[in-house]
């Protein structure tokens, strides 16, 4: 069976929800190594759940929480749809293209752009959507964008009126939005999630990580010591170093070589957590990856939630159920093409962490109690044309829906924000980021 417009619309007006459970294994086969996202202190989150044929509960650990999720959904919506020219979808983008591009080692440019490019930013890609303070701290045409026009109309937007987000960022309703740091702070609208996803893996075991590093060059430890040298590189030269106190400066605390990357690296195992209990109430090592019987993501599309949602045209409070129902198809159609893109594009989660899943995806509709639940594929084609032909329903009716994508400068004070963040990290070496 595949899902028509027809049955989409009335689903929408009285169906529980569209879900989608898929088995899925490690891409190396079952009982290969997989990594889950780790969490302050390096741990991972782990918890007991009850598991289907199972007696007791069964120890799982979180492979991919629901914002990831979420947040996959809508870059598979920005880069394989939008940026594809597949789907016409309103965004609001921040466009950093105008702001020059310099090499760190040129000191007298340092202060006229970014070291790296950045280029846009939009609400599918800015971790809290349109209401993110890098939307925030961003112009439209010279004005900050939450007092102009275009952004007042976010902080009208409520339950019985969420035109204004349907026309800005259809997304937020779908995947929820708290406009907490906004001009109304904790007052700030607030939409809950209408689409919630996520992939544990079950029965899992913890592992150890290894490390180590053979360097091919052979340098010893007693090569060193290494000095900081006079002209900003490093050095084994005393004469060449700078001073302090009266001796060379060592690199780091001590000199060594692999103070400057160099040398080997004794091979070791990752450290013993300091709370982390096993089943046996033994201390474990920490990011060692785990090993499960299977992995499962669930994916369900509550339709109650966005059977709440009203649609005025006029600003007011009053609207139309016909006009309510065609903004409601739309969203649906939309949450399940998010999740449709998303899939479309695989499971490969982060390093070491590729998912396949064991069987075709099959989405339900859960309908009324007692009704029987209905199966349908739904390709990522399928439902981008089934997303179009909502969207031209609504439009009929005088639905806003934005073809292009609203286009912001960020303001001065978020760049030279940038700017000291990117010279810092380009001082220190450091790197954002990980698992």
């Amino acid at each position: 069976m595949s899902l028509k417009l027809k049955d989409l619309q009335e689903a929408v007006q009285s169906a529980a929800a569209f879900r989608c459970r898929a088995r899925l294994q490690p891409a190396g086969g079952p009982g290969d190594k997989v990594f889950p996202p780790t969490y302050a202190g390096s741990v991972y989150a782990m918890e007991w759940r009850r598991i289907p044929g199972q007696d007791e509960p069964v120890r799982c650990v979180m492979l991919d929480s629901v914002q990831s999720q979420a947040n996959r959904c809508e870059e598979a919506l920005q880069e394989d749809a939008v940026d594809e020219g597949r789907l016409n979808l309103p965004v609001v983008e921040v466009d950093f293209s105008g702001i020059p591009i310099v090499d760190p080692a040129d000191t007298d440019k340092l202060s006229e752009g970014l070291y790296e490019p950045i280029g846009r930013v939009t609400s599918l890609e800015a971790p809290h959507r349109v209401a993110d303070a890098i939307l925030r701290d961003s112009e439209l045409n010279g004005v900050a964008f939450r007092v102009s026009e275009e952004g007042r109309k976010l902080s009208l937007a409520t339950l019985r009126n969420a035109t204004p987000l349907f026309e800005l960022c259809p997304t937020a309703l779908v995947y929820g939005i708290w406009d907490s740091t906004g001009p109304k702070g904790g007052l700030g609208v607030k939409f809950q999630r209408a689409i919630v996803s996520e992939i544990i893996g079950v029965n899992a075991s913890l592992g150890v990580k290894t490390s180590s590093r053979m360097d091919p060059l052979a340098i010893q430890l007693k090569a060193g010591p290494i000095y900081q040298g006079k002209d900003g590189d490093w050095t084994t030269d005393d004469q060449q170093a700078v001073m302090d106190k009266k001796k060379p400066r060592l690199v780091g605390k001590d000199g060594k070589p692999s103070e400057v990357n160099h040398g080997n690296i004794t091979p070791s195992i990752s450290s013993l957590g300091k709370d982390l209990l096993d089943e046996d109430g033994d201390r474990v090592y920490q990011a060692g990856g785990v090993t499960i019987d299977y992995a499962e993501q669930s994916t369900v599309l509550s339709l109650p939630a966005l059977r709440r949602l009203r649609f005025p045209l006029d600003g007011g409070f009053k609207s139309d159920m016909k006009i309510n129902l065609a903004a409601q198809t739309v969203l649906a159609a939309l949450g399940l093409c998010g999740a449709a893109l998303a899939a479309e594009r695989g499971l490969d989660l982060r390093s070491r962490c590729l998912l396949w899943p064991e069987e075709t995806l099959q989405w339900e509709m859960l309908g009324k109690a007692g009704e029987k639940i209905e199966q349908f594929d739904l390709s990522a084609d399928e439902a981008i044309s089934l997303l179009d032909a909502a969207v031209k329903e609504a439009t009929k009716l005088s639905l806003p829906w934005r073809t292009e994508p609203l286009v912001l400068q960020p303001a001065k004070k978020l760049v030279e924000l940038v700017r000291k963040s990117q010279d810092l990290a380009v001082k220190s070496g450091a790197e954002e980021g990980g698992e």
